[in-house]
């Protein structure tokens, strides 16, 4: 006890957890409030002529093209564009899966700014190659999809994907410096709400022997996930139990307190990625999904695309455990 004692002194609380806490609290601020302005300003027609040579490789039809475009800044644009067009008759079932599926990739860069700049204030340098390992995982769908499309989908005449689309709005800087306010309001106090008991509850924890206990109980009990330290797992816990921003902030402690390396860092986020996703996915986007598709096409899709998405991360995964 005497050692628990000497740790809580008003000078190891200040320097050891008000000082970093406070400074993580500013940094993440700022860059929720960067990347959310960065997400409020989009395009459309410059990535369809971008889109469209990829389209045609997978066979998909000009509406898979330009609802991939239309994904870039709006989800729900893109799948209404591809439940017009099946309730019409223009895709078939088959096709809506797969330009679903495509879509992956910009339904990621969508809120790929607001994801690295919330990342980087918790875990520094490791955002950037843990965003960079998931931006790899989305191009491997990308990729699959389109050769899945390729062999089996019949051959296309030619098309125009961008024709579908309107043209792009001009930079509306003060609308979309509106927008960004408004959001980062409702988005602040949330990862307020996560990131201060997590950053302090991973202070004491560390401090009074718990992931000694863990590793313990591990090399017993978690034999499938032994080849992760302890610390580890409060990450993959917390990305399971709570909101995403939660795992952040106990990677955020742990880096702090120098309890993990970048790479078993990374490897544990991956982890509680593809463990977390599922059912946070059915609980937030199958009330979406189903009102722009059919109840049954919309959990298959839900289903299909976190299939999907597990299965590119966790090869992502293993290579980057094996090769880095």
């Amino acid at each position: 006890m005497q050692a628990v004692a000497e740790t809580l002194t008003v000078s190891a609380l200040w320097h050891g957890l008000a000082v970093p806490l406070s400074s993580l609290l500013l940094s993440i601020s700022v860059g929720l409030f960067v990347g959310t302005l960065i997400e409020a300003l989009h395009w459309t027609r410059a990535v369809a002529k971008v889109a469209q040579p990829l389209v045609r490789l997978g066979r998909l039809k000009d509406v898979a093209g330009a609802s991939f475009s239309l994904a870039f800044f709006s989800g729900a644009a893109a799948n209404t564009m591809l439940a017009e067009a099946y309730e019409r008759g223009e895709i078939t079932r088959r096709e809506v899966m797969l330009s679903n599926l495509f879509n992956s990739l910009p339904t990621y860069f969508l809120h790929l700014p607001t994801l690295f700049f919330i990342a980087a204030p918790f875990i520094g340098a490791a955002a950037a190659l843990y965003v960079g390992l998931t931006i790899g995982a989305a191009l491997l769908r990308t990729l699959g999809i389109v050769l899945l499309g390729r062999l089996t989908l019949p051959p296309l005449p030619e098309g125009c994907v961008a024709c579908l689309l309107a043209e792009d709005p001009k930079w509306d800087w003060r609308g979309a410096l509106d927008k960004t306010l408004k959001r980062f309001r409702k988005r602040l106090p949330r990862m307020i709400f996560y990131t201060i008991p997590i950053y302090v509850a991973f202070f004491f924890l560390k401090r009074w022997g718990v992931f000694d206990a863990m590793e313990i109980y591990m090399a017993e009990h978690a034999s499938f996930l032994s080849w992760l330290p302890p610390q580890a797992m409060g990450i993959v816990v917390f990305h399971m139990a709570a909101e995403t921003t939660a795992g952040y902030a106990a990677a955020g402690a742990l880096v702090q307190t120098g309890g993990l390396t970048v790479k078993e860092l990374v490897l544990a986020l991956l982890v509680g990625n593809i463990l977390s996703s599922p059912v946070r996915a059915v609980r937030h986007q199958f009330p979406y999904y189903a009102g722009i598709f059919k109840p049954a096409l919309a959990m298959k899709l839900i289903i299909s695309n976190q299939a999907l998405r597990a299965a590119s991360i966790a090869l992502v995964l293993a290579g980057y455990a094996y090769w880095g």
